[in-house]
């Protein structure tokens, strides 16, 4: 298909594009409807080699020649043009990278199949803050977590602002949201997973003194921002874990708690099972 020159910013043809920084009306619409839109052309390259399925594409036209072979492999797919100003009535924000594609939204995982060939992974509840979402994901990827799991009030991770901060790591961790909380954790247990809580309660063990190298199975909980996890997430946990601090400083960041305990807690006995 021919590029698209766009001549108005209310063609009906880019519905997927409109009210784009409407995070309440996103999040309403993009899982209902199946889709998910990845901004930037790293990120809309990651999508893509990750097998995800493109709707369709929206461009400033400096960027049609860098993206020229994603164009040729999608010939059937849409692809708009439009200059910056027209971009940025449709969407309702500058667009730095100038690329932007409305994605197919994969089916979930089953989180059977994640749990069986997982040997780190981290379990996110009640995470609402996009950017720590993100930065989390990108954390695992990096640091050898082999997938992610999301209670029923956490984020979404395909969420444009999630999608960008993760660089689109949220493509490459094997992830699904459970359907019960914390009841899932049951599972998780079941898969021979210890449960490992990143909390300040009292009786937690610094994270260099719990033996994480020796458990071939590890969970880690993550809490919210603020609030942390749950009582009813801690009391499934198996134990809990904290940082020490210096300085005074009574903790960190939980995206970058995150990267500390996956670190720490990495697996170093092979590559997870297959």
């Amino acid at each position: 298909m021919p590029l698209i020159v766009l001549e108005a910013a209310d063609d009906p043809r880019l519905a997927d594009y409109r009210n784009l920084t409407d995070v309440q009306l996103r999040l309403a619409r993009e899982p209902a409807e199946g889709l998910y839109i990845a901004e930037g052309p790293k990120v809309l390259r990651r999508a893509l080699d990750a097998g995800h399925a493109p709707r369709s594409f929206l461009l400033a036209p400096k960027w049609v020649p860098d993206l020229g072979d994603v164009l040729a492999r999608f010939p059937s797919v849409p692809a708009f043009v439009a200059p910056q100003a027209t971009l940025e009535a449709i969407t309702g924000f500058h667009l730095h990278r100038g690329a932007l594609a409305a994605m197919h939204r994969p089916a979930p995982l089953p989180l059977e199949g994640i749990l069986a060939s997982a040997r780190r992974i981290a379990v996110i509840e009640d995470m609402v803050d996009h950017t720590n979402l993100g930065a989390v994901f990108r954390s695992a990827a990096a640091l050898g977590i082999d997938a992610v799991l999301v209670s029923p009030r956490s984020a979404d991770p395909l969420y444009r602002r999630a999608v960008r901060v993760s660089m689109g790591s949220v493509f490459q961790v094997p992830w699904t949201r459970l359907g019960a909380w914390p009841g899932d954790l049951a599972a998780v247990r079941g898969a021979g997973f210890t449960l490992a809580a990143l909390a300040l309660v009292p009786g937690a063990v610094p994270l260099g003194a719990f033996p994480a190298r020796e458990r071939e199975r590890l969970a880690l909980l993550l809490g919210t921002e603020g609030d942390g996890l749950s009582d009813a997430a801690l009391a499934e946990a198996d134990v809990a874990l904290t940082i020490p601090m210096h300085r005074g400083v009574d903790s960190l960041n939980v995206a970058a708690a995150a990267a500390v305990a996956f670190w720490e807690c990495r697996y170093d006995g092979g590559p997870p099972a297959v």
